[in-house]
C-alpha cells in the first residue's frame, strides 16, 4: 500500500503516540508499510467491518451511503486523506474490532486523532465510532467535531511533516496528549472535578467509608466462620457470636 505524500487517519494515531521515526522512514520511503496480512487482529477488522455496518443499521434503523469513500485535502502544509467506512446522515462511521477487554473510552481515547481528522475531512460537526469488543459485545458513540482538538493536533501533525520535508530524521519525541474532555460524546462531556473542594471532600469520605465497609463485612465472615457447628456460642470481652433457634449466627456486642 503506497503510505507515501500525505498524512492519513492511523498516522495521526502513531504521531500522537509519538511513534515518528519508524512513521518517517515509511514516509521518506526508506522503509515498507508494515505486511499486515498475517496480523490476525487487523484481517479480523477486516472481514467483521461488513457485517459491523450491517449490525450498525440495524441498530440505527437506517441505510448507510458513501462505503469506503477516499476524502482529501491540503490542510495547512499537510496533504492529509483518510477514506471512510461509511456514512449516516452524511457523517462518517469508522468501524472498529478490538478484544473483549477494551472498553469503549480505551477506543476514543486511542483513535480519537483519526475520528477528528475524518470529520474535518468530511466538513461535519461529528463522526459515529461502531466498535466490536471480542466476539458478544458492539457499541457506537457519536464523537463532536472539535477545532480546538483538531488545531491542538494538527500543529503537532505539521511538526512531523516538517521532518519528512527536509528529510531529516526526528528524534526522541514523546507522545503527545491533548485533553478531549470537553469533546461531546453522544452530547455529553467529561468534567474533572480535582478542584472542586466539594467533589473531592465527597470521593475522601466515599472512599474511607468504602474501604471500613469492607473491612467490616471480612471481620463479620471470618468471625462466623470460626463458629463450629456444634457451638451455640462464642465469645470474647468485645462480643459474641450466637446461633439462633435457626441456626443463623448472629454477631452481639458485649
Amino acid at each position: 500500500m503506497q503510505r507515501q505524500g500525505f498524512i492519513g487517519g492511523s498516522d495521526c494515531v502513531k504521531i500522537m503516540q509519538g511513534e515518528w521515526l519508524d512513521l518517517w522512514n515509511v514516509k521518506t520511503g526508506r522503509a515498507q508499510p508494515d505486511d499486515l496480512s498475517d496480523n490476525i487482529a487487523v484481517q479480523l477488522g477486516i472481514h467483521t467491518e461488513d457485517f459491523n455496518l450491517k449490525w450498525f443499521e440495524k441498530n440505527y434503523n437506517c441505510i448507510l451511503t458513501h462505503h469506503q469513500t477516499e476524502l482529501s485535502e491540503i490542510i495547512g502544509t499537510v496533504p492529509a486523506k483518510g477514506t471512510i467506512d461509511a456514512a449516516f446522515n452524511m457523517q462518517p462511521v469508522e468501524a472498529k474490532h478490538t478484544n473483549a477487554f477494551n472498553s469503549m473510552n480505551d477506543m476514543i481515547d486511542r483513535y480519537m486523532p483519526q475520528l477528528q481528522l475524518y470529520a474535518k475531512l468530511a466538513g461535519v460537526d461529528g463522526i459515529y465510532l461502531s466498535v466490536i469488543f471480542g466476539n458478544s459485545k458492539w457499541e457506537s458513540k457519536h464523537i463532536k467535531q472539535s477545532n480546538q482538538y483538531f488545531e491542538g493536533m494538527w500543529t503537532v501533525v505539521s511538526d512531523f511533516w516538517s521532518y519528512v520535508l527536509d528529510d531529516k530524521p526526528p528524534e526522541n519525541v514523546a507522545p503527545t496528549v491533548l485533553n478531549h474532555n470537553n469533546i461531546e460524546v453522544d452530547q455529553m462531556v467529561i468534567r474533572d472535578a480535582t478542584q472542586d473542594n466539594q467533589f473531592v471532600d465527597a470521593a475522601v469520605t466515599y472512599i474511607q467509608g468504602y474501604e471500613h465497609n469492607r473491612v467490616f463485612e471480612n471481620a463479620k465472615k471470618d468471625l462466623k466462620a470460626m463458629v463450629a457447628p456444634n457451638e451455640r456460642e462464642v465469645y470474647c470481652d468485645q462480643l459474641s457470636v450466637r446461633r439462633d433457634k435457626r441456626g443463623a449466627l448472629r454477631i452481639v456486642k458485649r
